[in-house]
């Protein structure tokens, strides 16, 4: 392991890997292994060209970070780099700037803002969840089942979660497109990504005027109702934070857990009899190639320690949930260990653990589920090792699932 002296900065280290490019291979796993090697737990990044991180990949580094908002605060506005945000070019601004919702809040404040997320999401009727997420992904498949062929990702995948969150907050269909291409743009760099938000801030302002003219039982009128959301301002960015925190994860999680079937005999025979099911599928996928691969753990208010290594003020802490979770010092290499076992770190952990776990679930499962009942004798158009991943910071997923199929039910 490569000693860090305590005098070095993290501008003081040279040739760090790129954490975008890191999920983008083929095996980030093994670069996860490389990363322990060379550093330990802890390792210093490049969240781009020039901005370092650290990016913590043990199980109970990340917990201690997570559960430590006094000392990690949530908001760029404590990051040395806060300036880069401001860079129309830059991959970071759509997630890291600071807005006034509860991801970015910390102590009182956070839990003032994520009060409202809490009692909204637990009043979803779940059957009906169920109901509207099963209907939209019939919906989709049907656009493309005459054609024997289709790319599940990009026709599906990315669809699905959209389309099913919006319907909490009472947008159809039609915005529902809409919202998601918004979103999609608003991830981007570039000009997109400001036409991006202004097209997100516009949906929203109609319908919260919508629902302020005529009230509906739907998160959005449970959010313009609560005492915790003060104007109209914290109540947009609420919604904002409900769509787009888990909207690339469950991307990921549907179109792995695709993936995985396709490609890995013990679940593709599934569908023949085998062992394993649809659930273990799904619980392998957070396991082994978490979703959510990374996210903002916080930005050092002081000097600190993370596993031997100092953390400077104003330092950027990431949380490698994909890393921790094959954390060799909390969980075995054997995968039939992980079936049924639930203690992955994939939702997050500490005050901004995930509040939408059972919802994000009942989409992925029925996402996946609709795919295999419905298409007939399908399988990759292509070769498993010709599927790449995503060049993205947060996520690991499939750029494309090229697939062929028979038929439709």
């Amino acid at each position: 392991m490569t000693p860090l002296s305590r005098d070095r900065a993290l501008e003081d280290f040279t040739g760090l890997v790129l954490l975008p490019e890191v999920n983008q291979s083929p095996d980030p796993q093994a670069v996860y292994d490389r990363l322990r090697k060379q550093w330990g737990e802890i390792a210093p990044v490049q969240l781009e060209p020039g901005i370092p991180a650290w990016l913590v990949m043990g199980y109970r580094e990340i917990i201690q970070v997570a559960r430590n908002d006094r000392l990690f605060s949530r908001s760029a506005a404590n990051w040395r780099y806060f300036d880069t945000l401001q860079n129309p070019e830059s991959t970071l601004a759509a997630l890291m700037t600071p807005r006034d919702h509860a991801y970015y809040a910390n102590g009182d404040e956070h839990r003032r803002l994520r009060a409202p997320l809490d009692d909204g999401l637990d009043a979803l009727d779940e059957h009906r969840i169920s109901r509207e997420t099963q209907a939209i992904c019939r919906e989709l498949i049907a656009t493309f089942a005459d054609h024997g062929e289709a790319d599940l990702v990009a026709e599906y995948a990315v669809l699905v979660p959209m389309l099913s969150v919006a319907r909490w907050f009472g947008i159809g269909t039609d915005e529902g497109y809409r919202l998601t291409e918004a979103v999609l743009w608003a991830f981007s760099a570039g000009p997109q990504s400001q036409k991006g938000v202004e097209i997100i801030i516009e949906i929203l302002t109609n319908l919260m005027q919508s629902h302020k003219d005529d009230p509906a039982d739907d998160m959005t009128t449970s959010f313009l109702r609560h005492d915790d959301l003060r104007n109209d301002i914290e109540v947009a960015f609420s919604i904002i934070l409900v769509i787009m925190a888990g909207y690339q994860a469950t991307i990921a999680w549907i179109a792995q857990t695709l993936r995985l079937i396709l490609t890995d005999p013990r679940f593709g025979s599934r569908l023949r009899g085998g062992r394993l099911g649809l659930d273990d599928a799904l619980d392998e996928v957070l396991w082994r190639q978490s979703p959510a691969a990374n996210m903002v753990g916080g930005y050092a208010l002081a000097d600190t320690e993370i596993a031997g290594q100092r953390i400077r003020k104003g330092d950027a802490v990431f949380l490698c949930y994909a890393a921790a979770n094959t954390d060799p010092r909390v969980h075995s290499d054997d995968p039939w260990l992980a079936i049924g076992n639930r203690a992955h770190l994939s939702f997050g952990t500490g005050p901004h653990v995930c509040p939408a776990q059972r919802p994000s679930r009942i989409i992925a499962r029925i996402g996946v589920e609709t795919v295999l009942t419905r298409l007939h004798d399908l399988k990759l158009a292509v070769p498993a090792d010709e599927i790449t991943n995503l060049h993205s910071l947060w996520a690991v997923s499939p750029e494309s699932l090229p697939v062929r199929f028979s038929g439709s039910a």
